[in-house]
């Protein structure tokens, strides 16, 4: 077996190397890439111009794993997602070291440090923190109490993120519904509602909309987005209750009979509210982080800014603060583990690694190997579904930010981004309404467009809730009940 996997990695590593050699160092191999860190921004361009689009294989590789591994082989999956992941990133890492050196390791370096690693301690800290506060009380998991916790966790998201909305209501709806046959659709539509289109409204809510504000887009300026979203999740919230009425009248007498047992009326109190302190100051951090410039300094040839350490300190800060402070029995009793958000971190590394070659032709522009996708965008709705789609598979933040440039770009070339990005508010609402929400609505579309997607995915299996595969996810759902509403919202809006 070990010679196998070694022989495979070989092959994948000499057939990766030529997928990354750009032409040009086929006919002279003394050019090498001497991408030598001239700047950020030309060793961080001149590669999504060389990429060839077969360099995006390793991360296809990775999310056709994520999609049809736990249907063919689940008990493999379960006990080795951890080295597919290294696997595909591995892949592709080392024959992109090899043949463009600095440049790629300047790449690697960008892509944890300003993305990865900061994503990731504001996943743990909104998981830790809100894994902590416990719904308690006689929930019964009929179709009214269900639509309202998907209300009120649609209305939290756009303030305490989608991750906290989702982490903090994914157990109490989980165990108001424990007596129900049919509750995957209930994690379905929590995943469309709380998990995504509730973010839309502030840049707290989902990492796209923080990265606007960091460039210049006021921090009120997304709450544009309050016809679309409410028009998106009125809708959704109906489709849903009217699901969930038909399936709970089709097992009534048994779930009637289930819960007459056990029958001891308890009062719906919250416990742990002293986490609502540390969930305030995750949001404080966030808002501090965007709002001052403490100037910036350099870790492995990245600049990162001395503000963003701060903030990421301070969010694992409030995270030991809420491990410290709430009782261990507080978290047994809601059921909290860390499988989930260790399944996110070390999938999400892997994605991570093998997004760059995407991510960097994208960022190219239409002089890049997918220049004709940035070039075909230019009226509203064109905006909205290329980001949309683009977001369903990789990273949501960085796609708004590329299709956020293209606008800038496209309306106000030459100008400073300060001065374009006012302008782009007031005289281009529209565009920057269609890449905001295709960003955050269509995250909704895959497990993997959102973080907390996969964290929701992760906790409901851990009680046994019996969720579709990536494929399945998306054609029995995302597709059926997402695709037509998008479609309206975009004759409407777009």
């Amino acid at each position: 077996m070990l010679r196998k996997t070694a022989i495979l990695f070989f092959i994948l590593f000499i057939a990766g190397g030529f997928f990354l050699i750009p032409q040009e160092h086929h006919q002279n191999e003394t050019e090498n890439i001497e991408h030598q860190a001239e700047g950020e921004h030309s060793a961080h361009g001149d590669i999504g111009k060389e990429l060839p689009i077969w360099s995006a294989i390793p991360f296809v590789g990775i999310l056709l794993s994520i999609a049809l591994l736990p249907l063919i082989a689940p008990k493999f999956w379960h006990h080795n997602f951890g080295k597919i992941s290294f696997f595909w990133a591995i892949a592709f890492s080392l024959p992109f070291l090899i043949f463009y050196k600095s440049a790629a390791f300047y790449e690697i370096m960008h892509i944890y440090l300003i993305d990865y690693i900061p994503f990731i301690i504001l996943l743990w800290a909104l998981y830790t923190v809100s894994g902590g506060i416990l719904l308690k009380g006689s929930i019964k998991g009929k179709p009214l109490a269900n639509l309202i916790m998907l209300l009120i966790g649609t209305l939290l998201s756009s303030w305490i993120g989608t991750t906290g909305s989702a982490m903090l209501l994914i157990r109490p709806i989980i165990r108001a519904n424990a007596h129900r046959k049919n509750k995957v659709h209930i994690v379905i539509f929590f995943i469309f509602l709380v998990a995504n289109i509730g973010g839309s409204l502030t840049p707290l809510g989902d990492p796209p909309l923080f990265l606007g504000f960091l460039h210049g887009v006021s921090f009120f300026w997304t709450l544009k987005l309050i016809p679309h979203m409410a028009f998106v999740s009125v809708i959704l919230l109906g489709v849903f209750f009217m699901l969930d009425t038909f399936y709970y009248k089709k097992e009534e007498n048994i779930s009637e009979s289930i819960v007459e047992k056990e029958e001891k009326r308890e009062p719906i109190r919250l416990i742990g509210t002293h986490n609502f302190i540390f969930l305030f100051g995750i949001i404080i951090g966030v808002l501090f982080s965007g709002s001052v410039k403490l100037g910036e300094t350099t870790l492995f040839g990245v600049h990162v800014a001395y503000q963003n350490l701060m903030r990421d300190g301070f969010l694992v800060l409030m995270g030991i603060l809420s491990l410290w402070f709430t009782k261990k029995s507080l978290r047994e009793e809601n059921n909290f583990t860390w499988f989930p958000i260790q399944e996110v971190a070390i999938l999400f590394a892997g994605i991570f690694m093998t997004i760059i070659p995407a991510l960097a032709m994208l960022k190219s522009g239409s002089a890049g190997p997918l220049g004709f996708i940035v070039s075909a965008v230019k009226e509203p709705w064109q905006y909205f579904w290329v980001t949309g789609g683009l977001s369903s598979f990789l990273d949501n933040a960085p796609t708004y930010l590329t299709f956020f440039n293209t606008a800038l770009g496209q309306f106000f070339p030459g100008q400073p981004e300060s001065i374009a990005v006012v302008k782009l508010m007031a005289q281009k609402t529209i565009y920057l309404e269609a890449i905001s929400a295709g960003a955050v609505f269509m995250g909704a579309m895959t497990y993997i467009g959102n973080a907390p997607n996969f964290m929701v995915k992760s906790i409901a299996e851990e009680n046994d809730i019996q969720m579709p595969s990536f494929f399945g996810y998306m054609i029995k759902y995302s597709l059926i009940f997402l695709i037509p509403v998008f479609i309206v919202a975009t004759l409407i809006f777009f």
